[in-house]
């Protein structure tokens, strides 16, 4: 299936209820074949016609002549039967789905995914790629995320303000089963608002307007380690879970560096501004705000402080005995040093 957008295209089918009779799903970022599934079981069967039809198997577990035998069989009281197949790269002797490849039953939509990369040389694989729809769900680049996150959020029924997009970008990373979750738990805070702003995003978090990791993460951008060290120790204090906040800060942080030394490669190409916050999944509005970090931290300074995150990150998950907050304070410091 060559698609850029392959989940928008399945879930359009699906929701129209046109559905092939072979799937083949697989890739790293597992949200998009999960929800997939979700609007599958929801437009496929009537909640009646779910005893007799659907089938919901796992690799591991199952017999590959059983599974066959579920993929032909034919309908009892509806229009198709469905069955799903989790794992199906973890079932033995699964090159048998060849000749259901060549001839899927039209009657039965099957749904096949694998726990890891398949080789699409080899069958059944290759031959489920020629007579099925196979793909491939890649993990999201994070200049990726902002718009996802938009798409997620008009499905919920609500729209977010470019800073509460930017900010939950940086927040959540490229998980799109987090931006998920940061989102139903937006969705629960605002209640009947239908815009989500960033205030909105930080109170939702358990966090304050002036004590948060995105001024926390503008503090250590503007080299102001007194009010870094601030910022963290009540952002610890306010915490039920102190450490669980330091992986986060580190996380944060290591994303806002990475940020910052591809800024580097790309002024040095002499790419348009526009082109460089779409490189690395920020609004325009907001680059000139890593661009004046930038004049901050050089190359080396990028350097030191990637590699000071990266022993930080080593401390919090017991590669140190000391504290959450002098391991923050120490990286702090080394990232700040002159």
């Amino acid at each position: 299936m060559a698609s850029e957008n392959p989940y928008i295209e399945l879930k359009t089918a699906f929701r129209s209820r046109n559905f092939a009779p072979l799937y083949l799903l697989h890739g790293e970022e597992r949200w998009f074949i999960d929800r997939l599934q979700e609007i599958l079981l929801e437009t496929a069967l009537e909640p009646h016609e779910k005893d007799f039809n659907l089938d919901i198997l796992y690799g591991n577990e199952t017999d590959v002549r059983s599974a066959l035998t579920a993929c032909q069989a034919y309908p009892m009281m509806a229009e198709r039967r469905v069955v799903i197949i989790r794992d199906f790269d973890r079932m033995k002797d699964n090159s048998l789905f060849k000749g259901l490849a060549e001839k899927p039953n039209p009657a039965c939509v099957v749904f096949l995914v694998c726990a890891g990369k398949p080789n699409m040389s080899r069958h059944p694989y290759r031959a489920i790629k020629s007579g099925g729809q196979a793909v491939e769900f890649k993990a999201l680049f994070p200049s990726q995320v902002p718009r996802w996150i938009e798409t997620l959020a008009k499905e919920r029924g609500f729209a977010l303000e470019a800073r509460a997009i930017q900010m939950l970008a940086e927040y959540v990373g490229s998980s799109l089963a987090s931006v998920g979750a940061e989102l139903d738990k937006l969705a629960t805070y605002v209640g009947d608002r239908e815009v989500i702003t960033a205030e909105d995003v930080v109170q939702a978090s358990g966090q304050t307007r002036d004590y948060n990791v995105f001024e926390l993460q503008r503090a250590i951008g503007q080299r102001q380690i007194d009010r870094a060290l601030h910022i963290t120790e009540r952002l610890l204090q306010q915490s039920s879970n102190p450490t669980g906040e330091s992986h986060m800060i580190v996380s944060i942080l290591t994303a806002f560096f990475i940020k910052l030394w591809q800024l580097t490669a790309l002024q040095a190409g002499r790419i348009p501004e526009k082109e460089m916050a779409k490189a690395i999944g920020v609004s325009p509005h907001f680059l000139r705000d890593y661009l004046s970090c930038l004049r901050r931290f050089d190359v080396p300074a990028i350097d030191r402080a990637l590699f000071a995150l990266r022993s930080a990150d080593f401390e919090l998950k017991g590669g140190s005995f000391r504290s959450d907050r002098l391991i923050l304070n120490l990286l702090f410091r080394n990232i700040l040093a002159a």
